[in-house]
């Protein structure tokens, strides 16, 4: 008896069929432009006198474009407010730096201890940036980790408009930003540093504003250390 005949079928499946999309053409090279003195920014000297400060409505234009780029990406108050300290921050690693440069050289020592820092960023900080000290320096009576330093009058906030619907925002986050990046660039690490209002009911300073300084855990101990070894 003959076996039944069996029949075999093949399919085939065609591959999907791929596109390449070409990518852009690189943007053409151009090459920095200088200006006709033939010096740029780099060729400035660090040590730059009061002729060659920032005018207030100079920084105030740009200060507000700052903040309208962070507030039409941010989707609440407290966002912004902490972009603005990020924008803040690397300014103040480069500041620490940029400040002890510039004084004298018996007198430029980095702070090494916890209250010389925070001597340095009420003083010489403020000074540098403002031509004037912060108003007061206090300890925290609720922790051994916490520090506030008082502007009775942030000079950042001075042309700021802030709706009623963020009533609760306090564009000076933003030096807040450059003071914790002094705290990480000194070696003083910190939980975090935010501005706070305190100017309600105050008809002398209504636009008071309190810096937070939080200091880790470990610079507190060390801090600890430090003065039972002197």
């Amino acid at each position: 008896m003959a076996a039944p005949s069996t029949t075999t079928t093949t399919t085939t499946t065609q591959s999907p069929r791929t596109t390449h999309v070409p990518l852009p053409r690189p943007a053409p090279y151009v090459p920095l432009r200088y200006p006709s003195s033939r010096k740029t920014i780099y060729d400035r000297n660090l040590n730059r006198t009061r002729q060659n400060e920032v005018s207030l409505s100079s920084f105030a234009h740009i200060f507000n474009a700052l903040i309208s780029y962070h507030q039409n990406r941010a989707p609440s108050v407290s966002d912004l407010e902490s972009r603005l300290a990020l924008s803040g921050y690397p300014i103040g690693v480069k500041l620490l730096d940029l400040l002890l440069y510039r004084q004298p050289q018996r007198s430029a020592t980095r702070p090494t201890r916890l209250l010389e820092l925070l001597q340095f960023i009420h003083s010489q900080l403020w000074r540098a940036l403002f031509n004037r000290t912060a108003d007061a320096l206090e300890s925290s009576s609720s922790s051994s980790a916490e520090y506030m330093i008082t502007d009775n009058e942030p000079m950042v906030n001075t042309f700021i408009s802030v709706p009623k619907d963020m009533s609760q925002l306090n564009c000076a986050a933003f030096v807040g930003g450059m003071i914790e990046g002094v705290c990480d660039a000194a070696g003083f690490a910190t939980d975090s540093v935010t501005a706070h209002s305190a100017g309600e009911g105050d008809e002398m300073w209504p636009g008071k504003t309190i810096f937070l300084i939080k200091f880790k855990k470990e610079i507190v101990e060390r801090e600890e250390m430090l003065k039972g070894g002197s």
